[in-house]
C-alpha cells in the first residue's frame, strides 16, 4: 500500500505539531502573564483616572501626570502585544499549517488506497505530500517555533507550498482517472 507511509507520517506529524501547544505554554505563557499583569495595572490606573475626571485625591491631575500615565498604559499594551507575538506566530504558522498538512497526508494516504493508477504515479503523489509538508510547515516549525534561522533560505524559496499544491492537483487527477470504491492492490 503506497499510501501507508502518508498515514504514518501524518499521524507522527500531528503529534509533533500538537506538541507545540505545551511548548508554547512552557516557553511563552509566563512572560505573557507578567505582561498582562503590568498592562492591567497601568491601564487600570488610566481607567480609574478617567472615571474620576482625571482627579486624584480630590485634586485635578496635572497634564504632565496624565501624559505620563497614558504613556505607561501605552507601553504596557505594547509589552503585552510583544509578549503574545511569538505565540501568535507559532499558532498561525507551524501549528496551524502542520496540523492541516498532517491531516492532508492522512487523507491522501487513505485515498491512495482506493485509486488505481500506475504505481509510480502514486509514489510521486505520496512523496509530494510528505516533502511538501516537511518543506512548508516543517520549515515554519524550525524558523518560527525553534528560532533556527539557518533554514530561512529554504522557507524563502516557497517550494513547500508549491509541492503541497502539486500533490493536491496530482491526487485530484489520479482520483479522476482511477478512483475505485474499494481498496486496490498496488
Amino acid at each position: 500500500m503506497i499510501g501507508k507511509k502518508n498515514v504514518v507520517f501524518g499521524f507522527l506529524m500531528l503529534v509533533v505539531t500538537a506538541a507545540l501547544g505545551p511548548y508554547m505554554v512552557v516557553k511563552y505563557v509566563p512572560g505573557v502573564d507578567e505582561a498582562r499583569t503590568v498592562k492591567q495595572e497601568k491601564v487600570g490606573r488610566l481607567q480609574q483616572l478617567q472615571e474620576n475626571n482625571f482627579e486624584e485625591d480630590l485634586q485635578a491631575l496635572p497634564t504632565d501626570a496624565v501624559a505620563k500615565a497614558n504613556t505607561a498604559g501605552i507601553l504596557a499594551l505594547n509589552l503585552l502585544y510583544n509578549a503574545q507575538a511569538p505565540i501568535d506566530a507559532i499558532k498561525s504558522g507551524p501549528h496551524a499549517h502542520g496540523n492541516l498538512e498532517a491531516l492532508l497526508n492522512i487523507a491522501a494516504g487513505i485515498a491512495l488506497c482506493f485509486i488505481a493508477v500506475a504505481p509510480l504515479f502514486k509514489q510521486i503523489i505520496s512523496w509530494l505530500f510528505i516533502l511538501g509538508a516537511l518543506l512548508h510547515s516543517g520549515v515554519l516549525y524550525l524558523v518560527v517555533a525553534l528560532d533556527q534561522y539557518w533554514v530561512l533560505p529554504v522557507m524563502k524559496l516557497g517550494i513547500g507550498p508549491v509541492l503541497v499544491l502539486a500533490a493536491l492537483l496530482s491526487i485530484g487527477v489520479a482520483a479522476f482517472i482511477g478512483f475505485k470504491g474499494e481498496p486496490v492492490k498496488d
